[in-house]
């Protein structure tokens, strides 16, 4: 078997293989490290520690239309107020009432009780979550009209 030269011109040649420039090299790298940097941040503010956080402690259902939720805040700036969704579920895991709590500032760790209606018998309560966006109705001392 012989071997026959490619026809030239047809195929390229191996010298005209290209490589990056150095300064693309660069280019790419620095756009990495900014996707990178980017993607670390937004992923410590997702999954990174709560600023303000609450548990409940214990629950005591008071009747078939009421139930008693204690819990305890914690705030990394407790000189702020918060507020924290409450919800009582019933023994199937359905819904039965939700309720918004004013936490007021203070320091340290908070416990609040707070008793929530419920639209059947409840089952259970908890904090479904808290946050430092306080709706201006919880905050104001009188109740809104209309």
């Amino acid at each position: 078997m012989t071997h026959q030269p490619l026809p030239e011109g047809r195929y390229g040649s191996r010298a005209r293989a290209r490589t990056p420039r150095p300064g693309l090299r660069w280019l790419f790298g620095a756009l990495a490290a900014v996707v990178l940097v980017g993607a670390s941040v937004i992923g410590y503010q997702n999954l990174g520690s709560a600023p303000v956080e609450g548990e409940h402690v214990a629950y005591d259902i008071v009747d078939d239309r009421h139930v008693r939720i204690t819990l305890e805040v914690r705030r990394d700036e407790p000189q702020r107020p918060a507020a924290c969704v409450v919800r009582a579920r019933e023994k199937s895991g359905a819904e039965v009432g939700r309720g918004e709590v004013f936490i007021p500032p203070a320091d340290g760790t908070v416990r609040h009780d707070v008793v929530l209606r419920t639209s059947a018998p409840p089952g259970t309560g908890e904090v479904y979550g808290c946050t430092y966006k306080v709706p201006e109705y919880l905050s104001t001392p009188s109740r809104p009209i209309g």
